[in-house]
């Protein structure tokens, strides 16, 4: 690999890296599951859900890129693998088929771990002067924020 001189040392390259991997694991764990529940979710709030659900995933699938090559211009490699997801994200696998409510429930817990995940990366971050990076995750915690907001508002009586 040729050597990367972008004012970034390479150990802060790597912690960052390393970083943006469990943003990465977090962010298609979310994917995974909300596009799950948009294929799943049954009852009076089906429409609603199901296109909201579906505009969230869509949102996702298109993050997962950004921080994966993110990760690519820091010259390390982005995991790609379930494995390499369940090992590194925060976000556990929802076994069966919640009803509606617990969905919704699950994809705010979902959505908030993503933002601490962002969150988490920061000091090394603002250390490194990585203004691009510091840039997507502030973009991406500002998402998050917004659609764990929309959906807890769903839960309230």
């Amino acid at each position: 690999m040729a050597t990367i001189d972008i004012g970034i040392k390479e150990e802060s390259r790597k912690q960052i890296a390393d970083g943006l991997s469990r943003l990465l694991a977090d962010t298609y764990t979310l994917y995974l599951k909300t596009h799950n529940f948009h294929w799943n979710v049954t009852g009076p709030m089906f429409q609603t859900l199901h296109l909201m659900f579906e505009t969230q995933y869509n949102e996702l699938a298109l993050a997962v890129d950004l921080v994966a090559e993110r990760i690519r211009a820091l010259g390390y490699p982005a995991p790609g693998t379930y494995s390499d997801y369940a090992q590194l994200s925060s976000i556990k696998e929802t076994a069966g088929v919640p009803k509606a409510e617990e969905m919704i429930r699950l994809l705010v817990e979902g959505q908030e771990a993503v933002v601490r995940t962002a969150r988490s990366i920061f000091p090394v971050v603002d250390d490194a002067h990585d203004e691009p990076t510091a840039d997507l995750l502030t973009q991406r915690m500002q998402v998050h924020e917004k659609t764990a907001w929309m959906l807890r508002s769903l839960l309230e009586a």
